[in-house]
């Protein structure tokens, strides 16, 4: 088991499309708006299964915890990251994650993540962070007004940009995105404003305006987007995991030891093929298990994503 590749959940969303079917090569369920694919996830509620193996993630977590993600990781504790596809046809709600300091008393989880983007429109962007001045009261007045899209920053969004939001940081997904999202392992959301929307099952969707409010770091005026560019570049370096990108020609190679860290390889373009004659295409997401060598060599041009250091053995494992 040198890698772990699971089975993607979808999961049917009012703003979805199916550009999965294109994009990624998959074969959607059904006909409805599909506006995430859950790759890895450990969740009461969702838990991936490897076809392979014949065992779910919260399996192999149980039961080999220190092959998986090395000595001290208690083999009770979830794995800690979630890995989503999210194909954003429509734009997503204007939204906010807890910060840890508060997420407790709200009766939620942190949630801290990284949007890489794969595929965007012309049009595309990412609503994300306030404009300089915005204060609470002010904003909350605009959400009664409806008048919340002109006080938040607008970054376009361009194939190849990553962006890093923290927990606190308001945030919506604009249409015509195809995102790669690396996470926490949380699915705690607080909708602060939907545009007038109405749900699958016609009726408006829920806000936690109140909830929102408390969450919001209104001093996040200056959202920073990471433009493609080098050959190798860390996209984010947080307390939750690190994401790093790196671009292959055919013919380049990379190496990963056992007994360092648990991995997340991640294809955006291209492909690689490991010593075992697998070849892991555009859209796969493996989980590389602490315990096991793994080589991968580049047969066309490629990028990939690496998120590590969400756990290092002889370090205390995170909640």
């Amino acid at each position: 088991m040198r890698y772990l590749k699971a089975a993607p959940l979808y999961q049917e969303r009012v703003w979805g499309g199916r550009s999965l079917e294109k994009a990624l090569g998959r074969s959607l369920p059904g006909e409805k708006p599909i506006g995430e694919s859950w790759e890895l996830v450990d969740r009461p509620e969702a838990d991936s299964f490897f076809p392979e193996q014949g065992l779910s993630l919260s399996q192999l977590r149980a039961e080999r915890a220190e092959w998986l993600l090395g000595p001290g990781w208690p083999s009770d504790r979830p794995f800690p990251i979630l890995v989503k596809w999210l194909d954003c046809e429509q734009r997503l709600s204007l939204q906010v994650h807890p910060p840890a300091g508060v997420a407790p008393k709200l009766g939620g989880e942190p949630k801290t993540e990284n949007w890489y983007i794969v595929e965007a429109t012309p049009e595309a962007a990412l609503l994300v962070g306030l404009k300089p001045g915005v204060t609470p009261e002010e904003f909350r007045t605009a959400i009664a007004k409806e008048e919340v899209e002109e006080r938040v920053q607008r970054l376009p969004s361009r194939p190849g940009d990553s962006l890093f939001v923290p927990s606190g940081r308001l945030h919506a997904i604009d249409a015509g995105n195809l995102i790669l999202e690396i996470q926490q392992n949380s699915d705690t959301t607080y909708r602060v404003y939907d545009w007038g929307r109405k749900g699958l099952d016609g009726q408006p969707r829920q806000l936690h305006v109140e909830e929102s409010m408390q969450s919001i770091n209104f001093s996040d005026t200056a959202p920073e987007m990471i433009h493609a560019g080098e050959k190798e570049a860390v996209l984010a370096d947080a307390e939750e995991f690190r994401l790093r990108r790196r671009s292959f020609q055919p013919g380049e190679s990379m190496a990963f030891s056992a007994g360092e860290e648990a991995r997340i390889l991640s294809v955006v373009e291209g492909s690689l093929a490991n010593g075992d004659g697998f070849r892991a295409r555009r859209g796969d997401n493996l989980l590389l298990p602490y315990g096991e060598v793994t080589n991968w060599e580049a047969r066309e041009p490629s990028v990939v994503l690496i998120t590590d250091h969400f756990f290092q053995p002889g370090k205390k494992g995170r909640k």
